[in-house]
């Protein structure tokens, strides 16, 4: 659920819809927060244009989530 706690960063993590299997194609987008500020804890698929982001709090703060940084790579036009 959104109280598990969320220890690391997505490191290069490619989102595959439920039930696809093969190469991941353009469009199944690559989050990756595997550097120096990067917070993105966890990254659920809801459709190719909806994501559920999970963002890590702050170190010096836990109780807090006011901001974000990572990546994403592999996009479509138009996504």
């Amino acid at each position: 659920g959104s109280d598990d706690i969320i220890a690391g960063n997505v490191s290069k993590y490619i989102v595959l819809p439920a039930g696809y299997c093969g190469q991941p194609k353009k469009g199944h987008l690559i989050f990756d927060a595997c550097f120096e500020s990067g917070n993105l804890g966890r990254v659920d698929h809801i459709t190719d244009f909806e994501y559920d982001l999970f963002i890590r709090p702050d170190t010096c703060n836990p109780r807090f989530r006011v901001w974000f940084n990572f990546t994403v790579e592999n996009v479509k036009e138009s996504q």
